[in-house]
């Protein structure tokens, strides 16, 4: 007999996994839509907006305990207007709240609760609350504001303008640009906060930043300075040693909760994981160093594994939560280990395993659980057991496929299985780096499967993009972060493809941003398109985090699309919004980094390198498995190509390589030595 449930509220209509495990609550939930905002207005009702995500642990634990009470839903339905947000689904939303927070308590998290006046400005706010406090507290502003509510109208109107304040670029008229020298002095101040023994910064939590690690890598490699060179080192050996690190399964979590990279929460994003397939891939062409292979070996087989959909677009996440044996939901609980088990499972092979995953004091977690963790070099721990490194690795390996088919027993975290365009623009870039750097031919056709589902799937009628995309459906608007990071994916996939398609795709796609996104007073683009109603502000997403801003990476995008396009004159709105951001990177460069990374590529020499003739294909892989983060790279055997970079230059039967900077070329060589020589001049 089917058991039916209790309750059942408007999420139920939804298709983000995360509003659906709201559907069955207590709570008259609606998601954000028109009719619901229109109700808060005509029943003059407060508006409590609950923000998360489906691979959020505390979001599940403030559901449990409030959100699927009865008492609660009691208080939440008498005197709100309920509204789930998944914040993935609408990022615009969240970042607005998300301000509101940080502006009312100093901190910010998931879950993100708002009550907000009826036209939606905000006038509290908290993280997680524990279920008689939520109580309590609702109903005592319910109170204040059918008593006073001048009082609550006053706060909202001051916190409505201070949203607004806070999302102010300034625009300084200083045409100068940000040197070489200026980003030493930088470096040198920010590098007092990394922790240069176990990598990040001196705290805990940890946060992998693959932004940051990814400028400070062509910084040290550039300017050869070895101490940021050993700190970019450190970190990326640390984490892939690390908890963080899914060593049976790849992939990485999305942060540590301590500060040796062990215990993280235990969600899988995919948007961690293609940043850090790119950064990994880029490491290793700098260093050569089989660490950083592997890692991006494993988190590719972890993203085609457990997040590619059969329509090649990746899913969004793994929950941290999982079920135990006993049917508990708990956090981490499909990839940890007991000894006992391990011991089991490895048999002979166990003390070895034990010793290079740390199952010990270093390597213990609680309750008699273990989080793998690696603390020494393989040829440490094969010195203690009369064995080579590579009999090291072979018997880890062997191990490691034992405790994957164990795993597989398991009851997997929960899927969120929608499909987000911007997300899949970051890992569409990863596999583009990791066939660069790595020549693995699956790669490129995972990354030209994936570039053609976004096509064919996530473009709308006018040209442009769509945000989302679950159950065969594409839904709500693109925002910049989708633009930003397709057109990097796409004109990453046209230097490894030397398909131009990609890069007319890039092109049509920024003419859209520059024409439905900009703002007009500085350079920079809205979150939102022009064409959307706004909510309290239009958001301007500078800032980089974890992930880079939408307007770095499109400002990267301006970067190279104007050295393809010289014709077009976006150098013109690359240089207005440097401009702008100017004082923005050298005040707070920490939170600036993909700006940072931006100004030095354009503060050194940047090439242009066109390989044309029957023989380019092989040259390009040759010369592009090199670490050159300051060129961009053209290719053909056309006679015929409209690219301006490959106009007039093709020469019978033979294979020329330009180096170029500003379409002011050397002359051609065909040696792809003589090349590697005059674009890595610098280094």
């Amino acid at each position: 007999m089917v058991k039916h449930p209790k309750f059942t509220n408007n999420l139920i209509k939804e298709s983000s996994p995360y509003l659906l495990q709201h559907a069955h609550n207590p709570v008259n939930w609606e998601a954000w839509n028109a009719e619901a905002l229109q109700r808060a207005k005509e029943e003059n009702k407060l508006i409590l907006i609950s923000i998360g995500y489906a691979a959020c642990h505390w979001c599940h634990v403030m559901e449990h305990e409030c959100f699927e009470d009865e008492d609660v839903a009691r208080t939440m339905n008498s005197h709100f207007i309920n509204i789930k947000v998944d914040r993935e689904e609408r990022p615009d939303i969240d970042h607005i709240y998300m301000d509101a927070l940080q502006m009312m308590t100093g901190s910010g998290g998931w879950p993100l609760n708002i009550l907000a006046l009826p036209d939606g400005r905000p006038f509290w706010g908290a993280t997680f609350v524990k279920k008689q406090e939520w109580i309590q507290v609702l109903n005592q502003l319910q109170e204040l504001y059918t008593n006073d509510s001048q009082k609550i109208i006053g706060y909202a109107e001051n916190m409505a303008h201070g949203l607004k304040e806070i999302n102010t670029v300034a625009i300084e008229k200083n045409s100068d640009i940000i040197t070489v020298s200026d980003i030493k002095k930088i470096v040198k101040d920010w590098s007092t906060y990394f922790d240069t023994f176990l990598g990040g910064y001196k705290r805990a939590p940890k946060f992998m930043m693959p932004v940051n690690l990814n400028f400070l890598l062509h910084y040290g490699h550039s300017q050869k300075d070895e101490a940021i060179n050993e700190y970019v080192h450190t970190t990326l050996t640390r984490m892939a040693w690390g908890g963080i690190f899914d060593h049976v399964g790849g992939g990485f979590s999305r942060y540590s909760v301590d500060t040796k990279w062990h215990v993280p929460h235990f969600e899988k994003m995919l948007y961690d994981n293609g940043l850090l397939i790119s950064l990994y891939a880029k490491a290793y062409a700098a260093t050569k160093n089989t660490l950083y292979k592997n890692v991006v070996q494993q988190s590719i087989s972890f993203i085609e594994e457990e997040l590619l959909d059969v329509s090649n677009g990746f899913y969004s996440s793994l929950d941290a939560d999982s079920l135990t044996e006993t049917g508990k939901l708990v956090e981490g609980a499909f990839y940890v280990w007991e000894e006992k088990q391990l011991q089991k499972i490895l048999g002979e092979n166990y003390p070895l395993f034990a010793d290079f995953y740390s199952i010990n004091t270093y390597g213990f977690w609680e309750e008699d659980k273990y989080v793998l963790i690696r603390d020494a070099e393989a040829t440490e721990i094969g010195n203690k057991h009369n064995l080579s490194e590579e009999q090291v690795f072979n018997i880890i390996t062997k191990c490691l496929n034992s405790l994957k088919l164990e795993r597989k027993k398991r009851d997997k975290p929960r899927l969120d299985d929608k499909i987000l365009t911007s997300w899949n623009g970051l890992a569409l870039k990863g596999l583009t780096d990791a066939y660069r750097y790595l020549g693995n031919n699956k790669y490129l056709e995972m990354a030209q499967q994936n570039a053609h589902f976004i096509l064919n799937k996530l473009v709308d009628k006018e040209g442009g993009l769509y945000h989302n995309h679950k159950n065969g459906k594409s839904t709500i608007s693109g925002f910049l972060e989708d633009y930003a990071a397709v057109i990097d994916g796409f004109i990453s996939l046209y230097e490894v493809s030397y398909d131009e398609t990609w890069l007319t795709h890039s092109l049509k796609l920024t003419h859209y941003v520059l024409d439905n996104f900009s703002d007009t007073s500085t350079g920079l683009f809205f979150f939102t398109s022009n064409k959307e109603e706004a909510l309290i502000r239009k958001t301007l997403e500078v800032a980089d985090n974890v992930i880079p801003s939408s307007n770095s990476i499109m400002a990267h995008n301006l970067l190279k699309l104007s050295k393809y396009f010289p014709e077009e004159n976006i150098e013109i709105r690359l240089n207005q919004i440097m401009n702008t951001m100017q004082k923005s990177i050298t005040d707070n460069p920490q939170n600036h980094a993909n700006w940072l990374h931006l100004s030095l590529l354009m503060s050194q020499d940047y090439y242009e390198v066109v390989v044309i003739g029957e023989n380019f294909e092989p040259i390009c892989k040759s010369i592009m498995n090199s670490y050159l983060p300051n060129a961009i790279f053209a290719a053909s055997n056309s006679k015929t190509s409209n690219l301006p970079l490959l106009m007039n230059r093709h020469a019978e039967k033979k294979t020329l390589i330009y180096v170029c900077k500003h379409g002011t070329c050397q002359l051609p060589v065909e040696e792809t030595k003589e090349a590697l020589k005059l674009v890595m001049a610098q280094f």
